[in-house]
This record gives structure tokens, sequence and C-alpha cells, in this order.
């Protein structure tokens, strides 16, 4: 069995913070690998703000080409849309039988977790694993200590690519905050300007 962390997320763009936190979480669990999950459109977003989903895919393959621990996965680009993580969790396991996913989220996305479809579901049969963030919410008490959720201690990365996208707009320099690659990518194409 492979072990694969699943970091869903709209890369919108990705960013080092995402590299961080999906490469010190693969050195240091039992994860094999983890896949970045770039997400066509989140229920919860506005879809207007989003690059197209192939730009997001590119930048996030850009960005981890380096990371052999690390890859992109397109999967819910094939899934009708909006679409939810149980439904993902489900299609993964018919195409990939012989991985065990783990979800990883950020604290603040746990605190949230119960308005998740089916959730519980996720909780039965899958594997948190939950990285710190510095803008706590409180995450409802049966959530704390449930065998399915494990608190990782993981550096707190607050870097937001919304910021990077204001800043990109205002011609601020944001190259410290992306990975080479994706900074050349987005420069060339003019994204977010």
């Amino acid at each position: 069995m492979t072990k694969t962390g699943l970091f869903f997320g709209s890369f919108n763009p990705v960013h080092i913070g995402h590299l961080i936190i999906a490469n010190h979480i693969v050195e240091h669990t039992a994860l094999d690998n983890v896949w970045l999950v770039v997400t066509p459109h989140n229920p919860h977003k506005k879809k207007a703000s989003l690059l197209n989903d192939f730009q997001r895919l590119t930048m996030v393959r850009l960005a981890t080409e380096n990371y052999p621990a690390i890859k992109d996965c397109k999967i819910e680009f094939d899934l009708s849309q909006p679409n939810y993580t149980i439904n993902t969790l489900t299609v993964l396991q018919e195409k990939f039988p012989r991985n065990e996913f783990v979800l990883l989220m950020g604290e603040d996305n746990l605190a949230t977790f119960p308005k998740w479809k089916n959730f519980e579901i996720i909780l039965k049969y899958y594997k948190i694993f939950v990285y710190p963030r510095l803008h706590r919410k409180s995450v409802p008490a049966f959530l704390i200590n449930h065998p399915s959720i494990e608190f990782i201690k993981a550096p707190v990365i607050e870097i937001s690519a919304t910021q990077i996208r204001k800043d990109i707009k205002a011609g601020k320099n944001v190259r410290p905050l992306l990975p080479p690659e994706v900074y050349k990518y987005i420069d060339e194409m003019h994204f977010y300007k």
C-alpha cells in the first residue's frame, strides 16, 4: 500500500507555503507522497476569481517538478461541478486501489469540516492530518480527540494566494513568495494584472 496525502486547493496561484507544508508532511510522517489536488471549482468560492483550470494545473506541475514525492493531481477536472471531497475520494479509491489516502487540511478548515457533504463517512474511512494555522478557529470538541484525526507539528505558514494576486495587480514584488518556475510563468503570461 502506498500512503498518499491529498492536499486540496485552488492553487490560485500555488506558492511556497503550499510546498513547505506538503514537503514537511511527506518528510515527517509515514506518507510516501503528497498529491496537490487542483480543484476546478470550490463550492465555497466565487469561480470568477479563478484562473483557468489548466493554467493552475500547469503552475502546480512547474512548482512540483523538483520534488519527487509531491505530485499534481487533476482528478477533479473530470468530475461534475461543483464537486465534493467525498466524491473525489470515491473515484480515487476506485482508480488507485493500492493507495491509502489521507486528507491534509489546515486547522481553519477542520473548524468547518462538519459542514462538508458526508463528513461522517470521510471520518469513518479516512485519516485526516491537520496542520496548524496562525488564525485559529474553534474546532468542534468531538473532532479534537477523534481517532481519525491527527494534528501534525508543521511550520505555521500564513501566505495568502489572495494577497499574492492583489500584490501582483498593484505591481509589488512577489518573487520571494512563489517557486521560481511559477513566478516566471505568471510574469510571462501576465496573470493577475
